[in-house]
């Protein structure tokens, strides 16, 4: 399998799971770092969407959306210590990289 697929194997599963993953409820209104996580959360998910829907390509503009996405949560994520809330973020974190191939 080539780095592609695996990547967007990878992408697939992980973003199956964040799809069945409730968001968590704090996180609706806690802003860890200021980070609004909800905010994020849609952008990377659009970003997603768009990615697996074009064979894993991307414009520039979600592109560039998916660094600024990431940059934000790696300011958030030192300050979230609930497991559910960190797992959550921590897939999210890894969808945002693997879509931007970070």
């Amino acid at each position: 399998m080539s780095g592609t697929s695996e990547r967007q194997s990878a992408v697939t599963l992980l973003w199956q799971e964040h799809l069945a993953a409730p968001f968590p409820p704090r996180l609706r209104t806690a802003d860890p770092a200021g980070v609004d996580v909800v905010l994020l959360d849609a952008g990377i998910a659009g970003c997603v969407s768009v990615w697996l829907k074009n064979g894993g390509r991307l414009d520039a503009g979600r592109h560039r959306t998916l660094l600024h996405c990431a940059r934000e949560l790696d300011r958030a994520l030192p300050l979230v210590t609930d497991a559910e809330e960190l797992r959550y973020l921590l897939r999210l974190r890894r969808l945002a990289e693997l879509t931007a191939a970070l």
